[in-house]
């Protein structure tokens, strides 16, 4: 078998990607985070059609600052469930233009939420003087603010997910401590581990009796790299769905690599086909974190 200790540059060869469970909750909170924005561009056009029909030329500051707040409290709920919505489905980092917008969108819709406003108040000659320093004093520091927390300061992205994932599955393969096992990646983490696991299982027999790392699958198509569509890897050549294949052949981490990422459902039947010793419960009865269906 390999050695199961994870080494200190992880070898990252199964993408991460978001489970249906975690679009959906990213999707939702999305929405409310466009709803909250939009409260929040409507103060502001609210406050602007005030200031256009000269109600805070000398009184209604009161009014006017409870607009800024209310802007920032709005700007700022949205900006919260936007980088909530982000860490259930992150950008990739590669794309950079994609990866920069979905993180910033937060201070971006700020700025847009504030700006106009400021400028009209700070270029307001009917205004108070003095209401329009305190006025655009506060707007000022809620603006900034609300701007700061906007700020994706360490965003996610799918490659670090990736890698994340696959140190976690390491650390669980070798029963060390799960330090990189986020609430984000670490169900995906233990479907690796178990894929794994199931493998170990039901390959043992009198010549290898913990098993072998060893696993089968269809090549991937026209000599690529990694498959477009995800296979199911078996744990011998001579099984069924192999039959009249081109197949390849590594350990589990390989199988990952090339897109071979579900496990067969067929474990007992293949244990027939291939020569090896009974199976044990555990090796009989893959566990359903693994996505599995026979080719």
């Amino acid at each position: 078998m390999s050695d199961n200790r994870p080494s200190e540059e992880v070898d990252v060869t199964r993408e991460w990607r978001a489970t249906q469970g975690q679009k959906s909750a990213a999707t939702r909170l999305r929405i409310f985070a466009a709803i909250a924005w939009a409260i929040a561009i409507g103060g502001e056009i609210f406050g602007i059609v005030l200031l256009r029909q000269h109600k805070f030329d000398h009184g209604n500051l009161p009014l006017l600052i409870g607009i800024l707040a209310g802007i920032a409290v709005f700007a700022i709920a949205g900006s919260l469930m936007w980088k909530a919505a982000n860490k259930h489905d992150p950008a990739r980092e590669s794309d950079k233009a994609r990866f920069f917008f979905q993180n910033q969108l937060g201070a971006i819709i700020t700025v847009i939420a504030f700006l106009p406003l400021l400028v009209l108040i700070f270029m307001d000659k009917d205004m108070d003087p003095k209401n329009k320093k305190i006025a655009g004093g506060i707007g000022v520091v809620l603006a900034a603010a609300a701007t700061f927390i906007g700020v994706s300061w360490n965003p996610p992205s799918v490659e670090q997910y990736t890698k994340d994932m696959n140190t976690c599955a390491a650390q669980i393969k070798a029963n060390q401590p799960t330090t990189a096992c986020s609430p984000e990646v670490a169900e995906q983490a233990k479907a690796i581990a178990q894929d794994s696991k199931t493998v170990a299982d039901a390959t043992k027999d009198a010549t290898h009796p913990n098993g072998q790392d060893v696993v089968y699958w269809i090549a991937p198509e026209n000599g690529a790299p990694k498959a477009a569509t995800p296979h199911v890897f078996h744990i011998c050549q001579g099984v069924s769905p192999l039959r009249g294949k081109t197949v390849n052949h590594g350990s589990v981490t390989e199988a990952y690599a090339q897109n071979a990422t579900r496990i067969t459902k067929q474990i007992p039947m293949e244990q027939k086909q291939c020569g090896f010793a009974g199976s044990t419960d555990k090796a009989a009865s893959p566990q359903p974190a693994s996505t599995g269906t026979a080719d």
